[in-house]
């Protein structure tokens, strides 16, 4: 049956269901506003390892296997796993998953990746591949820090359009029924680059791939923003909240009444220092499960537009000159 809508999306004929979910975050995401949601809590962002590495990749596992557990479920009745994080080859998710043995698609949209993940895991349950499938992303100050700018121990100023990298991991397992929260329909985006070369205003080079991929959805859908109880950015901060409202507005599309963004309610800025907001992997799925499922499992939320958001940075096209493009993946998220 034909479950394509509009140019770019796809509308499942028969909602996907998200089974279960888990999040595992650091002491600093512990101190935040979404303290009270979150399965567990650091009470060190090392989780008792001797790198950041190896501590994103025990975060990882510890919210898989709650994910799972809570399912009611064991690692080998899982068929596949889609999974993600930032680092260079994904070693956080292939150290992280390895012991599961549970076959893995590695998936790269930098912190636009947990909507990836729910997209195809989505797409493979729809499609009959599968029972049961999870999808796991996850992001590590330390570690991001590491990767893609300078020591922690430099010291460098940050400038107030910077994103806190959350230190946390989101887990979900998904199925053909069981839970209170479906998934009928997903946007996959494109890249979209305005030319921003600033690796420490991420909400700039992320606002226009949102502002594209949701404008693409209420087309696709033949839809307006108060269709959707809330509309979800993924980690665009304060700063990239404000450009993609302006840049909606010049479309004729106004969102202000229904947005909200897992960067800005992950902590708080004020009294945290994370200047512009969270970002990460970890951000968007960390929050959708400490905050915005439990809202649409309780109905508090009928329908919810989630939608992940990714600025693709990478050191060697940064460091040649290039700039940095942005993506952002769309999940309709209904309460059943």
């Amino acid at each position: 049956m034909e479950q394509t809508a509009g140019k770019q999306s796809i509308s499942f004929t028969e909602p996907v269901h998200i089974i279960s979910s888990a999040s595992v975050v650091g002491p600093k995401e512990g101190e935040g506003p979404l303290r009270d949601g979150f399965d567990l809590i650091a009470p060190e962002a090392d989780f008792g390892e001797e790198t950041w590495e190896q501590a994103e990749s025990t975060m990882q596992q510890e919210a898989l296997q709650l994910a799972i557990g809570k399912a009611g479920l064991k690692s080998r009745d899982i068929r596949y796993l889609f999974g993600g994080d930032l680092l260079a080859q994904l070693t956080a998710t292939s150290f992280g998953s390895e012991e599961t043995q549970i076959p893995l698609f590695g998936l790269y949209s930098a912190c636009s990746t947990c909507g990836e993940a729910l997209a195809l895991a989505a797409l493979t349950v729809s499609a009959g591949c599968a029972e049961h499938v999870a999808a796991v992303t996850s992001s590590h100050f330390g570690s991001a820090e590491k990767e893609f700018r300078l020591p922690l121990g430099y010291g460098s100023q940050r400038p107030l359009s910077a994103t806190w990298t959350v230190t946390g991991s989101g887990a979900f397992v998904l199925g053909k029924k069981g839970g209170h929260v479906r998934i009928s329909g997903v946007t996959p985006g494109k890249i979209v680059d305005m030319g921003s070369r600033d690796n420490m205003n991420m909400g700039a080079c992320m606002a226009p791939a949102a502002c594209d991929t949701i404008e693409r959805n209420l087309q696709d859908f033949r839809r307006t923003p108060s269709d959707y109880d809330r509309i979800i950015t993924g980690d665009l901060g304060a700063v990239g909240k404000r450009i993609l409202l302006d840049l909606l507005e010049e479309k004729g599309i106004d969102i202000g009444a229904q947005h909200m963004d897992c960067g800005i309610e992950i902590y708080d800025s004020e009294v945290q220092d994370t200047h512009s907001g969270g970002s990460g992997c970890g951000c968007a799925a960390s929050t959708l499960s400490a905050l915005i499922l439990p809202k649409l499992r309780r109905g508090s939320w009928k329908r919810v537009l989630f939608v992940p958001t990714g600025a693709l940075l990478s050191k060697v096209s940064f460091n040649e000159g290039k700039t940095i493009p942005g993506i952002a993946h769309a999940i309709i998220l209904e309460h059943c």
